[in-house]
């Protein structure tokens, strides 16, 4: 938790190494407090795409489950490890990657816990999500659950790494903030629904402390921007997934929450393919 006085909220500049910094440490304070409020929804080893609770096991965003079997899979931003662990139980080879020593720490916590489902557990890596520790074509997939990329600063570097790590023909899927969402309070009742910002304002949101140090930062880019990114990587874009809010889900989770989701995309899921 943050002490002393609350941060101060504002929308200004907020480069690279800011961004990496306070996020890295944000995530390392308050570590606990996410895996503690949302560990029972993420689970030990389940792969969830974001607040609706669009099941990897349902979706097969990265393919039929039984084709994962003996694949190399990267996660960028992978919190405690839920995803991977998840990929692990069903044959692939993943690599859990974190900006915050914390969240993996959770990782090892789980792995280490007596579990009904199993020994497999991810390799763990704590590494910036722009400049990722591995050869080139290490990978056959690469996945994040609303992990690294509305933290960083320079997404563009983000897809032109992950196309470097991947194979030829491997999959890159990736969920965010949808970027609709940018234009609304990020409140879960009814103020959250009328329009406030540009959508069109890029400007990041930042939480800074009483000296103007940035202590939590968000990147928002348009869907249009998004695109632009993952071709100029040499990626090919083959889908776009904006997950409905379904009947069986009443929580709310920062912004999200089943008034907003009924009315409003939350999610965008992007799902695409190395050259």
């Amino acid at each position: 938790m943050i002490q002393g006085p609350e941060p101060e909220a504002t929308r200004r500049t907020a480069g690279t190494t800011e961004s990496s910094r306070a996020n890295r440490r944000w995530w390392d304070r308050n570590a606990d407090d996410y895996q503690r409020d949302h560990g029972d929804f993420l689970g030990d080893d389940r792969f969830v795409w974001g607040p609706e609770g669009l099941d990897e096991a349902d979706a097969g965003l990265l393919g039929p489950a039984a084709d994962l079997k003996g694949r190399d899979v990267l996660e960028i931003g992978a919190g405690a490890a839920q995803c991977s662990r998840w990929l692990a139980a069903r044959g692939a080879r993943p690599v859990a990657l974190d900006l915050s020593h914390r969240q993996l720490q959770h990782a090892r916590r789980i792995d280490l816990e007596p579990r009904q489902h199993g020994p497999a557990t991810p390799a763990l890596v704590q590494a910036d999500a722009g400049v990722l520790p591995f050869a080139d074509d290490s990978f056959d997939l690469a996945c994040s659950a609303y992990g690294a990329l509305p933290f960083v600063a320079d997404t563009a570097r983000v897809h032109r790494e992950v196309a470097r790590v991947l194979r030829p023909g491997g999959r890159w899927v990736f969920s965010v903030t949808h970027p609709v969402r940018w234009a609304f309070p990020d409140e879960p009742g009814p103020e959250g629904l009328t329009a406030v910002s540009s959508y069109f304002d890029r400007t990041p949101y930042v939480e800074q402390d009483d000296r103007g140090l940035a202590v939590y930062v968000e990147h928002h880019r348009t869907l249009g921007d998004r695109v632009r990114e993952i071709a100029a990587a040499g990626l090919r874009l083959v889908d776009v997934v904006e997950p409905e809010w379904p009947q069986w889900n009443d929580q709310e989770w920062g912004g999200w929450s089943p008034l907003r989701g009924r009315l409003l995309p939350g999610t965008a899921i992007f799902v695409c393919l190395a050259p």
